[in-house]
């Protein structure tokens, strides 16, 4: 048995224990998870309190669902997929709140599938440069149609597969990858001045 499998197995008997009202059980499956349902909901939103919250009620909402887990996908693909679901939702009354602070090293130029950084200039500018750069990066994110930003984060930010996040979103890996390349295209183009 792989250790992928082995972990399905784990997750699927602790579902099952939740479900039949062993509570522990549904806070093993938290204790395993939200490290990433709450790095999901940074990367979305931006701040620290609204992922809070959100991480919050994606466990809420999956406690409150779990008898409809068909067992069919792994806990964590559903769980991710009410993640999404449920912050694209709020996103939306949250927009209010434009500032987007992604984890530090989340944004790191080396290796962007969308820009190279301008080079140049004494140290010290390099450094002001480095924080320009971040910030214009965000705030590009943030500015990107909801699908385009939303498959942004996932891939890039989170480093999820494409074959992950088409199953996470109920839709095809063409559709994930179409997605990625028109949100890297608009990156690129709202990022111009940084290219090479």
């Amino acid at each position: 048995m792989t250790s992928d499998e082995s972990n399905r197995s784990e997750d699927f008997g602790l579902v099952r224990a939740a479900r039949g009202g062993d509570e522990d059980a549904f806070g093993e499956l938290v204790r395993k998870y939200q490290g990433k349902i709450y790095s999901l909901a940074y990367s979305m939103v931006g701040n620290h309190s609204d992922a809070d919250d959100l991480a919050q009620e994606i466990f809420l909402k999956s406690y409150r669902n779990i008898g409809k887990f068909r067992f069919q996908s792994s806990f964590y693909t559903w769980l991710y997929r009410i993640g999404v679901n449920t912050i694209i939702t709020r996103r939306k009354k949250l927009r209010r709140n434009r500032h987007l602070e992604l984890r530090p090293g989340a944004l790191d130029v080396e290796g962007s599938p969308y820009l190279s950084p301008r080079r140049g200039g004494k140290r010290g500018d390099e450094a002001a440069a480095g924080r320009e750069l971040r910030r214009d990066i965000r705030e590009a994110i943030d500015r990107l149609p909801e699908k385009q930003k939303t498959v942004v984060v996932m891939h890039d930010i989170e480093g999820i597969p494409h074959s992950e996040i088409a199953r996470i979103l109920k839709t095809s890996e063409g559709t994930i990858r179409s997605r990625l390349h028109y949100g890297r295209k608009k990156l690129q183009d709202d990022l111009a001045k940084w290219l090479d």
